[in-house]
């Protein structure tokens, strides 16, 4: 699935889908805007540091909060992705087998 070629991000994720706080958001934002990306996803809790960002920078932009990973790939991708369906009996049983498993592919056991 594509990213969105008009949206820029930062931040660090956490394992379990956590959107981190970063820093030197001013820099990235300014940065954003000279590259001409008009919409921004941040980590929600930089939002206090955007009082710091000149009311020019902060209506050029669209500056997108988020918290968690699902948000982001909501913002970031052209489309949604599906969500693979898993059948516990045929896909294990092809593991086991060393048996194509769905659409042709073969499964490899580890």
């Amino acid at each position: 699935i594509e990213v969105r070629k008009d949206v820029a991000m930062t931040g660090e994720i956490t394992l379990r889908g956590r959107v981190l706080p970063i820093g030197g958001l001013k820099e990235k934002l300014l940065a954003a805007l000279r590259a001409g990306i008009k919409r921004v996803i941040i980590p929600e809790e930089n939002v206090k540091d955007l009082a710091e960002i000149s009311d020019e920078v902060k209506s050029a932009l669209e500056i997108m909060p988020v918290s968690r990973m699902d948000e982001v790939l909501g913002l970031a991708l052209v489309r949604k992705p599906e969500p693979i369906v898993w059948s516990e009996d045929g896909d294990a049983a092809a593991v086991a087998s060393g048996e194509e498993g769905p659409a042709g592919s073969r499964l490899t056991a580890h």
